[in-house]
């Protein structure tokens, strides 16, 4: 800090320093850190009544009061204001954005509810006028998202206001308007596999945070909302995650650690008392807000899962598991909905995770301001998938072929639906067993087209067929490749390190040319290269056959197309695969 309300702001990359610009929004750095400043105070508003109740002294609540009512004296002083610094419906006073006044006036009606009968009408009074009804009314009401988010937090917030504040008609915005109300976000957000619809793990917390706040103040004043819409979100996490108790990184969302989520579960295992719930809590330190709050006493000893294939149709993932515990296998192909505004243009994307690694990536998201948010995160060349003419994918929604097991293996085909205009793709994926998985991509183009079925993994090439250097073009996605080399092959086997004790081998079968281009792409950031590797085709029809197969020799993969199916040799195996997307396994 250099100033009142100003600081210098170090890059913390090249250690360069920059100054804030209040003229220029996207320089208003100070702005930045002012909004942490009053996401502090509501914070402590709501610790300090939480201390009162606790332990009814004065003291507590004279501080809280004290902030209370230095934001009622200055809260309409605040310019109304977006991110682009215009007085315009959606912005905020507090923040530059409806959803940072709702995230801000939730834990201010929360402490200040805690504090209530310590304070004179006059401050009530005040409170109400200068600082509660103006930010519900005049802030967040009239900026309206249908089923979102940032509409759950904005109806948190306005809801809290009502409950305090006894004012009906916002209790009614909140949890009963048809467009924008709480049972509007329950019925058309929640998809019946507990997933919000987003598709984006991060965001299903996001959310979940969002709602609790007005569904506990309503239990609070004789309401119920603990309806089986929000038990389902509790439910639909601990469906999708990977063996190392991790969410994907699908859509807007990096990886989610569940474990890390456990302090909600405390609210949901007090509300609901599902067993399922307490595996979590027993692995917890249980030393967060919500175990103070809600938290149960619980004993449970958790037991290693043994894990199975499933197909989660209203979603749109299916998975392909065997093992048992944190060793297991486990693949999820995303064929469903887009996801909206948080999705990415990734139809039969895979996340691959084996012997407590997430190995086949997805490589999640970035800072939205961020070029390479766009540039590589939100491309359809930075997954798992089929890229056609070095373009992304258009917003789609595919569909599960078949799903089932035979002769012991485990398989999924699904069409990715209109991701081309002129093109169809099927894949199919078969779990032969827990080291080897096979994968079928059949593509048919209303004429030659460019294909790359391009496959991201954790670790470091280990071995790969002799190359030439190759030039990605400056195209979205591929301009971030490093160290990109090109051999033109009928067939590859190629060799990754994951770690000491672990490795993998991604093969592709003999049967027509193919260009093999592996380099480096992002991971985490930048500087986190992940191998890549595409295979690329010039046709108007064709079908790859690839396999990865862990800790173990690549196998000898045969196969012949016809007009209407694939058949695909493996070891004692064969998989026959049409373009219907029927799957047969003969031994």
């Amino acid at each position: 800090q250099i100033g009142d309300w100003a600081w210098e702001h170090e890059d913390p990359v090249s250690g360069e320093i920059f100054r804030g610009d209040p003229s220029e929004p996207s320089r208003d750095y100070d702005g930045c850190a002012i909004r942490v400043i009053h996401y502090d105070w509501c914070e402590r508003v709501r610790r300090l009544g939480v201390a009162y109740g606790i332990a009814g002294e004065a003291r507590y609540a004279a501080k809280a009061r004290a902030i209370l009512m230095a934001y009622a004296a200055q809260y309409l002083q605040y310019p109304l204001h977006n991110t682009r610094g215009e007085a315009k419906i959606g912005g905020g006073r507090v923040g530059s954005q409806t959803l940072n006044e709702a995230v801000w006036t939730i834990p201010m009606c929360q402490g200040a509810d805690l504090i209530w009968d310590v304070l004179s009408e006059a401050d009530r009074k005040a409170l109400a006028d200068e600082m509660f009804q103006p930010a519900a009314r005049e802030v967040i009401l009239p900026h309206e998202m249908k089923v979102h988010n940032i509409q759950c937090w904005k109806n948190s917030a306005v809801g809290l206001v009502g409950f305090l504040l006894g004012d009906e008609a916002l209790i009614q915005q909140a949890i009963d308007h048809p467009i924008r109300g709480y049972h509007r976000q329950m019925a058309e957000g929640v998809s019946p596999d507990g997933q919000w619809w987003e598709g984006a793990w991060g965001y299903h917390f996001y959310t979940l945070s969002a709602l609790w706040p007005l569904v506990e103040a309503a239990r609070n004043c004789g309401m119920n909302l603990y309806g089986d819409a929000l038990k389902r979100m509790f439910d639909g996490p601990l469906k999708f995650a990977m063996p190392n108790v991790k969410l994907p990184a699908f859509n807007d969302s990096g990886e989610v650690n569940l474990a890390g989520q456990a302090p909600v579960y405390e609210l949901g295992y007090a509300r609901y008392g599902d067993a399922r719930y307490l595996e979590l809590l027993a692995n917890s330190a249980r030393k967060d807000e919500m175990a103070l709050w809600f938290g149960a006493d619980v004993v449970s000893k958790p037991a290693g899962r043994m894990w199975q294939s499933i197909n989660y149709s209203d979603s749109g993932y299916a998975v392909l598991a065997r093992g048992e515990g944190t060793d297991a296998t486990w693949l999820c192909v995303k064929y469903g909905p887009h996801g909206g505004g948080h999705g990415h243009p990734d139809k039969l994307n895979f996340v691959l995770a084996s012997q407590g690694d997430v190995i086949g990536i997805d490589p999640g998201t970035a800072r939205y301001g961020l070029p390479v948010q766009r540039g590589w995160y939100k491309t359809t060349f930075a997954h798992n998938v089929l890229t056609v003419d070095e373009a992304a994918q258009e917003q789609a929604e595919g569909k599960c072929l078949a799903f089932g097991t035979a002769q012991g293996v485990d398989y999924c085909s699904a069409d990715a639906g209109g991701i081309y205009e002129g093109v169809r793709h099927v894949r199919t994926v078969a779990m032969i067993d827990e080291n080897l998985l096979v994968f079928v991509d059949q593509v048919t183009c209303d004429r030659e087209r460019v294909m790359d079925i391009g496959y991201h993994q954790r670790g470091m090439w280990a071995s790969a067929p002799d190359g030439k250097p190759w030039a990605p073009p400056d195209k979205d996605g591929y301009r971030y490749l490093r160290d990109a080399t090109i051999r033109s092959a009928n067939g590859a086997v190629l060799g990754l390190a994951v770690r000491e004790g672990f490795s993998t081998s991604v093969s592709l079968a003999a049967g027509e040319d193919t260009e093999v281009i592996t380099a480096t792409g992002v991971g985490s950031h930048l500087e986190d290269r992940v191998p890549v590797v595409v295979f690329r085709r010039r046709a108007r029809q064709s079908v790859f056959v690839w396999c990865v197969a862990m800790n173990a020799d690549a196998p000898e993969l045969c196969v012949t197309s016809g007009g209407s199916e694939s058949v695909v040799h493996i070891g004692q195996r064969t998989l026959v695969v049409g373009r219907d997307g029927k799957v047969l396994v003969r031994k």
